[in-house]
């Protein structure tokens, strides 16, 4: 069987994984607060533990890898977001407007991570369904002496549990004397952390022993974790963001509510990404969702596939900063475009896998599996190539890189049409009208009017040019706006 070697945060080194269960690996990776759309850098940790959930289920068998993905479905931003819709004259009540947007999110959501080649998890569980389960490890936990209610807050009492901080390399007192804490006169300790907060009548709450109230963010991956894949389980994941102070807390109260158990014996966390050398943020103006990407609503222009988003991820190491430039997703394009064409054949060779198989084994190395690619399709190698791309959820079944080609000659005029992906016929023709018109605007030797035509095509996504072999070429790009092409007509 293949040895895995996995970096463990907690331990701070690489080690050999070996699983709790060879026949039930369980893994846990925080999934996205549904108020808006994910965000570029939401998506790396979804790519990122989609290849370790292939891998796993390469070496251990699909069946026996259970994966958990979890909603977090209550929380202020999304309470905000269904009170503006109220305010704006919606007359349903906030608990309808609440589960309209989250539903409407989480359809997002599936949408824009299924169009990166990512799996779905085994269980995607939504915080609002597991309410019984927070309360109930609350419950445990203030019996226990770990926690302890105050004017309708549950708090989590950070000195109880002598090891918080292990994770994140910390103190507690360091982390009082360099933090920004919430200090509240009903904590008994600054770092202490809600485990359950009071509700008012306007926002969503659940009845509970401490009054109507609602989960702190902490408590619902602890106890959806624990229903989920039991006191002890094999791998955590998440972006670094996440490792304090959730993850440290999830720790804390899952160890004390269960100490019977170890909670995740592996941690992994991913690094943050940048856009063109800067901290993504909507004030540099370098902010863009995974949408806007693959609509081709970004800096760049021009519609990004899911694969070559995905491409781009993986040429960096989850362990480094990853920066995401123009310039990385053209070249990716290209060299996707030509390795999907390489890899046509029908019957892969399992030559590819042991190709890349050693390094996504090594920590998820991916920009080195990434190298054997090069290697691969340097060497004409195009079925060994098709079986390492689908392991890494790189598909060339897809259409978006396949090229058409539509020649024709009218009144002495020679004309091609050129597109990437499948294209109805009706632009075709449409592309194919513009370059008869451009080739005889120039046999006329109406330049200046050839010139607009030119310009306003461009414009439009449709890049005319002469040739050697044509009076006029019309090329589709991937950005193209078929409005604007019928307007030119």
């Amino acid at each position: 069987m293949t040895e895995i070697r996995l970096y463990n945060s907690r331990t701070r080194r690489k080690e050999t994984f070996e699983p709790l269960d060879p026949a039930n690996v369980r893994m846990y990776v925080c999934g996205p607060t549904v108020y808006d759309r994910a965000h570029l850098g939401n998506a790396r940790p979804v790519v990122t533990f989609d290849v370790l959930f292939r891998l796993l289920r390469h070496v251990y068998g699909e069946g026996a890898v259970t994966y958990v993905r979890n909603f977090t479905d209550v929380d202020d931003k999304i309470n905000a977001a269904a009170q503006a819709r109220r305010a704006a004259g919606d007359p349903r009540s906030l608990e309808d407007l609440i589960r309209e947007r989250t539903d409407e999110t989480i359809g997002w959501y599936h949408a824009d991570m299924d169009a990166l080649g990512a799996l779905r998890p085994s269980h995607e569980p939504r915080a609002t369904e597991w309410i019984g389960a927070m309360i109930a490890m609350i419950e445990g936990l203030i019996a226990k002496g770990h926690a302890y209610a105050a004017e309708g807050h549950v708090l989590f009492r950070v000195r109880s549990y002598a090891a918080y901080g292990a994770l994140s390399g910390r103190s507690v007192d360091d982390m009082i004397a360099g933090a920004r804490v919430e200090v509240a006169p009903f904590k008994e300790d600054p770092m202490d952390f809600v485990l359950w907060k009071p509700s008012d009548d306007e926002l969503p709450g659940w009845d509970s022993p401490w009054g109507r109230g609602r989960p702190g963010w902490h408590i619902e991956c602890s106890a959806m974790a624990h229903e989920l894949l039991g006191a002890s389980f094999d791998i955590h994941g998440g972006g670094i963001d996440l490792q304090f102070p959730h993850h440290e807390n999830e720790i804390a109260q899952s160890c004390c509510a269960h100490p019977e158990g170890g909670f995740a014996r592996v941690w992994m966390h991913n690094e943050m990404l940048q856009v063109e050398g800067k901290k993504m943020s909507k004030s540099l103006g370098n902010f863009f969702t995974v949408r806007d990407l693959l609509d081709g609503n970004w800096s760049g222009g021009w519609k990004v596939p899911g694969e070559v988003i995905r491409f781009v991820f993986l040429s960096t190491h989850y362990r480094s900063p990853m920066d995401w430039t123009v310039e990385k997703a053209e070249n990716a394009k290209d060299t996707l475009r030509n390795w999907f064409r390489l890899s046509e054949p029908e019957n892969p060779d399992g030559y590819g896998l042991h190709c890349v198989l050693p390094h996504l084994a090594d920590d998820l190395n991916t920009a080195e599996a990434i190298g054997a690619l090069h290697a691969l399709a340097a060497n004409g190698q195009g079925a060994a190539l098709r079986y390492a791309l689908n392991l890494l959820g790189l598909d060339p079944s897809s259409d978006w890189w396949r090229e058409g080609r539509d020649e024709r000659t009218s009144d002495g005029l020679s004309i091609g049409v050129s597109w990437s992906g499948v294209r109805p016929p009706e632009q075709i023709e449409l592309a194919s009208a513009l370059a008869f018109q451009w080739a005889n605007l120039r046999k006329r030797k109406e330049y200046a009017a050839a010139d607009d035509l030119r310009a306003s095509a461009g414009f439009s996504g449709l890049e005319l040019r002469a040739t050697k072999e044509r009076d006029a070429h019309a090329e589709i790009k991937d950005h193209f706006d078929p409005a604007k092409l019928e307007a030119l007509k």
